[in-house]
């Protein structure tokens, strides 16, 4: 952790200023007189090394004169300053292994869900520099254009399309290049798959077949159709956002980061944010923000920061003894998430990735990797995929398919057995809405989650749509050399009932959690922050996470968090927001149809 204190900041900028030698500018820490609040005070304090943290972290130090503090729960995700050493992070392949273990996870659990078999899921998130960039899937896709116009509607003004396209292609450098849709030159490499495996190939051909488009870009000007899909892999390695954006900021004289540093209240002055509490290595210590404290805990940690600081239903919090600070009660609700579910088919010639998960051959893939980042260690292998809409009439697609020519049992906890390929599909934009809360005035015990999955007629249809036309893709000719038996849902589950019921038993969440801190406009009492992400009713506090979005988007959350940072920090900094008019977007000839 690089501390630095007001005075020595001072002495680096004069330093700068005036070409003064670095030998005759040493100031001894002891000789600064300054009382403890300045030594540990800073312009901005960040909670959450994530998505969102990173970014911020690095925008807001591009002024040399902004002085931030970065706190992060987790560890960092490197060992010794190596990225092999910390190889279960780094090599895309293997992105199973945090899904499944505590040490850089939250590992949070939802309630038994009643429409669901009374389940209760699993929902793994980031606890670590990079946060869930260090564990997602890394598929880079950003939602159709229309998320973003819808957004404005429910009240995020300025957050439409032509205002969000300019910082997802800032973010970026997409290794195709630049064009009016994709950036060339930002710090979040983007990359196509490299296997060029035989399956892949027949899952795009099957979708022709089955009367779909094929889209060159399902980020750019059409995303109806299947593709090969965008992953945020550089050089065959995972690329983060604290790869990305971190790591390049580090030795900035102006940052300071502090790790396995759990942040546990937000320090007030009346209703103006001043500073936090957090707890390191179990002594409890306060940092001071002299412009603005900054949430970026993701859809779970930042309404829950709020809520154990007093900000959220006042009658909710005077039940567990905390002080309310404001009476907000949309934080914690607006919850909002993907469900999704594995549509498994036998593979009858052994070309799947069930061999390369055979020990010797981990071996093999996992030395390749090491030595020279390359081989089936340096892809992900969800590398072709596609969006569709469910029937006739629906404007935008809103069933999502994830590719994977391996099978894939209780989110990779247990190895697969045999030779098999399957589809990962769910709707998007789902219409149940579920609401988190806390358990206890404790910091280290988890919110009750109550994601409410399934609970309306319609998310129940959208599901049985997702398996009839996953089905039909695989049974098309382009599959005739591969297709074995069904494995999942298996052809005994023919009717609707027993389709339901295989969804109820089987579906489970794309760990896409959002919209919990939802952004709107002051009149609308369920909102949390304004559209420049600040905290209604308190000054000097901002979100800034995947729990601002005021509904989720159709696709993956990682891109969009990551551009909602991209944008917040011009707004943090004073900037007039970017903007592109009149981008085309693509509108299927005809609604009469579904494809």
């Amino acid at each position: 952790m690089h501390k630095v204190s007001g005075t020595l900041f001072k002495a680096h900028i004069l330093k700068n200023i005036l070409g003064i030698n670095e030998q005759q500018f040493k100031i001894s820490r002891t000789s600064s007189q300054l009382s403890s609040e300045e030594a540990n005070s800073y312009h901005y304090v960040i909670v959450g090394a994530g998505s969102a943290g990173c970014v911020l972290a690095n925008r807001l130090t591009e002024d040399p004169l902004s002085t931030v503090l970065l706190l992060e729960a987790g560890p960092k995700d490197t060992l010794l300053g190596s990225k092999r050493l910390m190889w279960k992070i780094h090599m895309p392949a293997a992105l199973t292994y945090n899904l499944c273990d505590e040490k850089y996870n939250w590992y949070y659990h939802t309630t038994s869900q009643k429409h669901m078999d009374n389940r209760i899921m699993y929902w793994p998130r980031g606890r670590v520099w990079g946060g869930s960039s260090s564990l997602n899937a890394m598929v880079y896709i950003r939602g159709h254009a229309e998320d973003y116009n819808r957004w404005s509607r429910e009240g995020a003004i300025g957050w439409d399309y032509e205002h969000c396209l300019p910082y997802f292609k800032k973010a970026q450098t997409h290794e195709l290049g630049p064009d009016q849709y994709r950036g060339g030159n930002g710090p979040l490499y983007v990359t196509r798959g490299k296997t060029n495996h035989p399956l892949h190939h027949a899952f795009l051909e099957a979708t022709q077949q089955a009367g779909y488009p094929f889209t060159d870009d399902m980020n750019g000007y059409q995303q109806e159709g299947f593709g090969w899909m965008d992953m945020t892999v550089h050089q065959g390695q995972r690329w983060s956002t604290a790869s990305a954006y971190l790591r390049p900021a580090i030795s900035r004289p102006n940052l300071s980061v502090a790790e396995k540093t759990l942040v546990t209240k937000i320090l007030f002055q009346g209703t103006k944010s001043i500073g936090v509490e957090y707890v390191k290595n179990g002594r409890r210590k306060k940092a001071f923000a002299s412009k603005e404290v900054i949430l970026s805990g993701g859809a779970i940690n930042s309404p829950q920061l709020l809520m154990l600081s007093g900000i959220g239903n006042a009658d909710d919090l005077k039940k567990l003894g905390i002080p309310v600070v404001c009476h907000l009660p949309g934080v914690g609700q607006n919850l909002q998430d993907h469900l999704e579910v594995y549509i498994q088919q036998k593979c009858t010639k052994p070309i799947t990735l069930y061999n390369a998960q055979k020990p010797v051959n981990m071996v093999r893939i996992g030395l390749e990797w090491l030595w020279k980042f390359t081989g089936e260690g340096a892809t992900a292998h969800l590398e072709s995929g596609g969006f569709i809409r469910s029937e006739p009439r629906v404007p935008h697609p809103d069933i999502q398919f994830h590719f994977l020519p391996s099978q894939v049992i209780d989110h990779g906890r247990v190895p697969s057995t045999m030779e098999a390929y399957q589809v990962h599909v769910g709707p998007m934009r789902s219409t149940s809405v579920g609401w988190l809360k806390l358990k206890s005035a404790d910091p280290n015990d988890h919110p009750i989650i109550e994601p409410n999955y399934m609970s309306t007629e319609r998310d129940i249809w959208e599901f049985r749509q997702c398996v009839k036309l996953t089905r039909e893709i695989f049974a098309q000719k382009a599959f005739e050399k591969f297709r074995g038996p069904e494995i999942q849902p298996g052809s005994h589950v023919q009717s609707d009932k027993e389709i339901d019921a295989f969804i109820r038993q089987k579906a489970d969440s794309a760990y896409h959690p959002s919209c919990t801190c939802k952004m709107g406009q002051l009149s609308d009492s369920t909102a949390v922050v304004d559209p420049q992400a600040k905290v209604i009713g308190i000054e000097n506090l901002r979100v800034v996470d995947a729990s601002i979005m005021p509904s989720v988007v159709s696709g993956n959350l990682n891109a969009p968090t990551i551009m909602i940072a991209e944008k917040a920090a011009d707004i943090i900094k004073g900037l007039p927001s970017l903007q592109e008019k009149n981008v085309p977007v693509y509108k299927p000839k005809t609604l009469e149809t579904q494809r």
